[in-house]
């Protein structure tokens, strides 16, 4: 598993550098974990620890559905055959910080001596606190950071969500062929590790498909006028626009491009659109384009299960963040049972080794350095819902 590691390590050093500069299935249900006298070292209750923002810019749209859907897995793994035990969540808050994600990793490590972290959200946050977890031997395992790179700081970090290398050219690759489009403009958060590392995808992406950019513009997180962006995105007149953002920004970006008058032809694109983003944005969502990892549609192992319960206990549809969560608590579940253990070494090892992992992904692997494998999907918003790109 460490070799392609170390090949990758530079990569993950510019990301380090980068940030430096800046200032996460219901058959989990049936999972047998051996006898109590079968298992090293396992208290009756094993503690995992959750970085999560619960409070500041990213609560409402990372941090809420995060926690709901480990809340809902927690559920299943602890009503299922565990064997007389339990796993605890000792949550911190990473107040939707680099330096909050640091300070919670600092406290869950060497005061609270967890041998598994979950999370944090951002891949600007997982790039200063995956060396921290490396450093310590505890497991990070982060359910929503995608940008290129991060697993590869070390043996001891994993993530459940398809990186912009998978996600994007093969997107791009899907939508250009059906749509046709040969002019493109791109727009992304500057100050985000996730965001910049997703424009450098798509522009390699485009221009690998012969599919010319005419202007490239960029925002800071929590700006929320961007008329002076879209204004010249729209004057270059392209076939398709690309924005690499976090969530907070992405409805402003919608409603504000369509009432500069973009036309509705001109399809937006972004990396992981959620519900919740649709419906903030309303009608200037429609057609909007997203290339996911996750469809609340699909027909995967558990996930129409997962979309019932998930509505009926939080009243609301999950969103991607959400079914992310739950689905890597129960990957985590299903690691400490192959472990026959709460060390984090052998939960490290438990978790390289999953293979075709049945979740609401469908299947599930890592692979060698860390990052997860799984089919991708292409959404498009068509009647205010997310529907399959054919």
């Amino acid at each position: 598993m460490n070799t392609r590691r170390s090949i990758k390590f530079a990569f993950a050093l510019a990301i380090l550098t980068l940030i430096a500069g800046f200032s996460a299935c219901d058959q989990i249900g049936q999972l047998l974990v051996p006898a109590a006298s079968d298992m090293e070292d396992v208290s009756l209750e094993i503690p995992v620890g959750l970085v999560l923002p619960t409070t500041g810019r990213l609560a409402s749209t990372f941090g809420v559905p995060i926690e709901q859907g480990f809340e809902l897995a927690l559920e299943a793994i602890n009503n299922s055959q565990l064997g007389g035990r339990s796993i605890k969540f000792i949550i911190e808050d990473d107040q939707s910080t680099t330096e909050g994600a640091i300070e919670a990793y600092n406290k869950l490590i060497l005061q609270e001596g967890v041998p598994v972290i979950l999370g944090p959200a951002t891949s600007s946050q997982s790039a200063v606190v995956f060396p921290i977890a490396q450093e310590n031997g505890v497991v990070a395992f982060s359910p929503t950071s995608a940008a290129r790179g991060l697993s590869a700081i070390g043996d001891f970090v994993f993530r459940a969500a398809l990186t912009t290398d998978v996600l994007i050219p093969s997107g791009i690759e899907t939508t250009s062929a059906k749509l046709g489009y040969k002019t493109a403009a791109t727009m992304y958060d500057e100050n985000d590790v996730f965001s910049t590392d997703s424009d450098e995808a798509v522009r390699e992406a485009l221009a690998a498909n012969d599919i010319e950019v005419l202007v490239t513009e960029t925002f800071q997180g929590g700006d929320t006028d961007f008329s002076a962006q879209l204004t010249r995105i729209r004057d270059a007149n392209p076939d398709v626009i690309f924005i690499s953002s976090l969530s907070p920004e992405k409805p402003g970006i919608l409603t504000q491009g369509r009432q500069l008058g973009i036309p509705d032809s001109v399809p937006l694109v972004m990396r992981t659109l959620t519900i919740a983003d649709v419906q903030a944005a309303g009608d200037a969502a429609e057609g909007a384009i997203t290339f996911v990892g996750w469809a609340n549609i699909a027909d995967t192992p558990g996930n129409q299960d997962f979309v019932r319960n998930y509505s009926a206990k939080y009243g609301v549809e999950p969103s991607n963040y959400a079914a992310r969560s739950y689905a890597a608590f129960h990957i985590l579940a299903k690691a400490i049972a192959d472990a026959q253990s709460a060390d984090p070494t052998a939960i490290r090892d438990a978790l390289a080794n999953i293979t075709d992992f049945d979740t609401i992904f469908g299947k599930f692997s890592f692979d060698e350095v860390g990052d997860a494998v799984y089919d991708p999907k292409i959404l498009i918003v068509t009647n205010g819902q997310l529907e399959i790109f054919e």
